[in-house]
């Protein structure tokens, strides 16, 4: 077990793992079948004792599947017995504030206690897809993202100031409690939103690592308190990381010759499957993996499970976090199964 100073200088024994799921599909394979293994992959990390099983979304890709986390989430919760379900993240400036509140009240009517519901304002694919989702396309582009997430937050529980518009809005289903909302970003500007409305912060590090200490500790630092139905009296963040584990570290890097692929391809608005392998290993060859910089640590920690969970510990204890959320991208999904079961061993979950 990892040992590490927490952020209120507390001792954090137990690392927490969870996982953020993108539906991945192998090439050869078809978009359905990703959302099947989803939610196979669910009921294992269930199982294996990760803490939370969030799904992103992503717009008009051949490479990720889930475009639509919420529905994912309705089946994954009756898939599942004890893991946190959510979203990672849902694009919140898509979508009105009030019909996020309700899907994500329904969830956790479903499913009270375990429900999250993680926000980003990206676009969640190119420009155009932003375009085709805009809310008001007459409207000139802007920027109201702080005013969704307070009017969000309001549905929540906060409450409408006085003589304000929704004051009595209630928002069905009405259950006691609520959905735990989490900020989601890779930049210094999602940190300073997360720490402004006192919401727990989840950084990007696999996507964009360059600003990973940086943006964490400025949150930390920047937190103000919140007294509201889910918000914290202290910082809590977590980094998503991305991981390949593997008995050897031959197979580990051979496997992961999919993801670099990926990485490469993205970079070139090639959203086409994941490459196999052996596939994967003739590309990088002929094109090398082109760009795509680590910050302070790899976006991906390939290896066996005793040296990934090793950089894990490490990149926990720096940064003074108490849970990592785990992507894995792999072409073969029982070895993307076995990368999660080797990484849940080296971290004695249960």
């Amino acid at each position: 077990m990892s040992s590490f100073a927490g952020v209120d200088g507390l001792a954090v024994n137990d690392l927490r793992l969870s996982v953020l799921d993108q539906s991945p599909v192998p090439d050869g394979s078809s978009p359905g079948q990703a959302l099947a293994n989803s939610i196979a992959l669910a009921r294992r990390v269930d199982a294996l004792g990760y803490s939370r099983f969030w799904m992103s979304e992503h717009h008009a890709m051949d490479t990720l599947a889930c475009t639509a986390p919420e529905i994912m989430l309705a089946r994954i919760g009756a898939e599942t017995q004890r893991i946190r379900i959510g979203s990672g993240g849902i694009m919140l400036p898509h979508y009105s504030a009030l019909k996020v509140a309700e899907v994500f009240r329904t969830l956790h009517a479903l499913y009270p206690g375990r429900i999250d519901l993680g926000i980003g304002r990206a676009p969640g694919g190119g420009p155009v897809e932003a375009l085709a989702l805009k809310r008001d396309r007459k409207a000139p582009m802007a920027d109201d993202f702080p005013e969704q997430v307070q009017e969000l937050l309001a549905y929540f529980g906060e409450g409408f100031p006085e003589r304000h518009p929704f004051q009595k809005m209630r928002v069905a289903p009405e259950m006691p409690g609520a959905p735990d909302v989490w900020m989601l970003g890779s930049s210094m500007w999602s940190s300073a939103a997360a720490a402004s409305f006192g919401l727990p912060y989840t950084f990007a590090h696999f996507f964009s690592p360059v600003y990973t200490r940086s943006a964490v500790e400025a949150y930390q630092r920047s937190f103000l308190a919140s007294g509201r139905l889910g918000g914290r009296s202290t910082p809590e963040a977590t980094v998503a990381v991305g991981v390949v584990c593997a008995e050897t570290q031959e197979e580990a890097d051979y496997l992961s010759s999919s993801v670099k692929v990926l990485q490469r391809r993205i970079r070139l608005g090639d959203r086409r499957p994941v490459a196999e392998p052996t596939e994967a290993l003739r590309e990088l060859q002929a094109f090398g993996a082109g760009g795509g910089e680590d910050g302070e640590w790899p976006r991906y920690f390939v290896g066996t499970p005793s040296k990934v969970g090793a950089e894990l510990r490490q990149m926990a204890a720096a940064l003074r976090v108490g849970e990592l959320v785990v992507n894995s991208i792999l072409w073969d999904h029982g070895a993307r199964l076995r990368s999660y079961e080797l990484l849940a061993g080296e971290f004695g979950l249960s």
